[in-house]
């Protein structure tokens, strides 16, 4: 099945400054003022690589890359290694931590049912990431992957090859704490390697990154740049066992704007031969009545129209889904956000998959506080806040061969960009 092995990584050295200072969150959750914020603090960070900007940004990234390796700002692991990268941090009050390892895995296709995705992607940022794999033949950032352990037999190596010192250690401007092991010992990542080979790997982030990894493999064969079994076709993952206590996913909320003939009242109408739609005042109640609806295992979201006013919403009966949704998985007609997608988004609202998928009416974000207000701001006509995905709600999903809507999902901490880079 999944077929994974070590690689030599190229890491910032001594030369370009503190590791602080030259790594940088996720690329498409940086704002153009944190990005010349971090190059203003150090000229070496990562972004300038990952988020390259100018007139001919994808070209300009790989002339730095190469300038970096030759003046030795990056360089090249001695031995093949695997990383060990465990992020420590505080969610909804506890702190915690989640370890995994970095190491490449092989590309393969996703009906090959051994990389699993379970969110649809978009063109525009596939067609991104391959300009800049093409300039630079390097990928900077891991794909974060889940796997089953059912045998329990990857966490002890992973934790024993982790009981010392680590050989990176940095906190980064959020609070979350980084640390990265380097583990060359051949036979340790060899018997890693062989716990995979009966496994499938699930996708909790980089989707457009995987799928852009799979277009690339296929470029440097038809061009003759590589061939079958050489460096591009493997991938730099992130690999967490599915069953982590760490394990922390965010809901992603929904923002509705320049809705034509947007009425509030025929929304709760019209959705209630769906649902049981409750009134209530005070935007603060809105999280612990979805908390309690959580538990309960009730499908649950609640629209949010200004002034401290919001409905709750709770789904009277699935069978609503299975004539909603005929061709699908219980799986994918059991998630909140596939229940508020095809009952009131689509249904009542009128916004279809296409619009969705353009963002002409519809758009995201994981700060409920930003939800709220971009609402009493007048900015938006209305919010819907959702309860996350669970875990197995996702592994569901995609082993039934399907996909959620963009944005159903939010893994929190990010893996942070630039403690290793893979070079093809």
């Amino acid at each position: 099945m999944a077929e994974i092995k070590g690689f030599k990584g190229s890491r910032f050295s001594e030369k370009a400054g503190a590791i602080e200072e030259l790594t940088c969150p996720p690329y498409d959750i940086i704002s153009e003022e944190q990005r010349l914020a971090f190059i203003e603090k150090n000229s070496s960070n990562i972004i300038r690589l990952e988020l390259p900007k100018g007139e001919n940004p994808y070209e300009e990234a790989g002339l730095v890359l190469q300038k970096w390796i030759d003046d030795g700002i990056l360089i090249e692991e001695a031995a093949e290694s695997i990383y060990i990268y465990e992020e420590e941090f505080v969610a909804r009050g506890q702190r915690s931590s989640i370890k995994g390892f970095i190491c490449r895995v092989k590309l393969v296709e996703f009906s090959k049912g051994v990389v699993l995705p379970h969110e649809e992607t978009l063109s525009k940022a596939k067609e991104d990431r391959f300009n800049l794999m093409k300039a630079t033949h390097s990928n900077f950032s891991q794909i974060y992957s889940l796997y089953m352990d059912d045998g329990g037999k990857t966490r002890p190596k992973i934790d024993t090859l982790s009981a010392g010192k680590p050989d990176i250690e940095m906190t980064d401007e959020g609070g979350v704490i980084h640390r990265l092991w380097i583990v060359s010992d051949e036979e340790a990542i060899a018997a890693v390697a062989k716990d995979f080979e009966a496994r499938k790997l699930f996708i909790a982030d980089g989707h457009h990154r995987y799928e852009t990894g799979v277009n690339y493999s296929k470029y440097c064969k038809e061009n003759g740049i590589s061939k079958e079994g050489d460096n591009s076709d493997y991938i730099m993952m992130m690999l967490v066992e599915m069953e982590n206590e760490g394990l922390v996913v965010f809901p992603t909320h929904r923002l509705i704007r320049n809705l034509e003939g947007f009425d509030k009242d025929a929304v709760i109408s019209k959705s209630k031969e769906y649902f049981t739609v409750t009134e209530h005042t005070g935007a603060d109640g809105i999280e612990p009545a979805l908390d309690e609806l959580y538990a309960q295992n009730k499908k649950a979201f609640a629209m949010y129209c200004k002034g401290g006013k919001w409905n709750l919403f709770v789904l009277n009966d699935i069978k609503s889904m299975e004539e909603a949704l005929p061709d699908c998985s219980d799986a994918l007609r059991g998630l909140d956000v596939s229940v508020l997608h095809s009952l009131v988004l689509d249904r009542v609202l009128g916004i279809d998959k296409a619009n969705m998928a353009s963002q002409i009416n519809l758009t995201y974000t994981r700060v409920f506080e930003e939800a709220i207000s971009k609402v009493d701001s007048g900015e938006f006509q209305c919010s819907f806040i959702l309860n996350p995905t669970r875990v197995e709600e996702i592994r569901d999903v995609a082993a039934a061969g399907e996909k959620m809507p963009q944005k159903s999902t939010y893994f929190y901490p990010k893996l942070i960009t630039g403690l290793v880079i893979n070079k093809f």
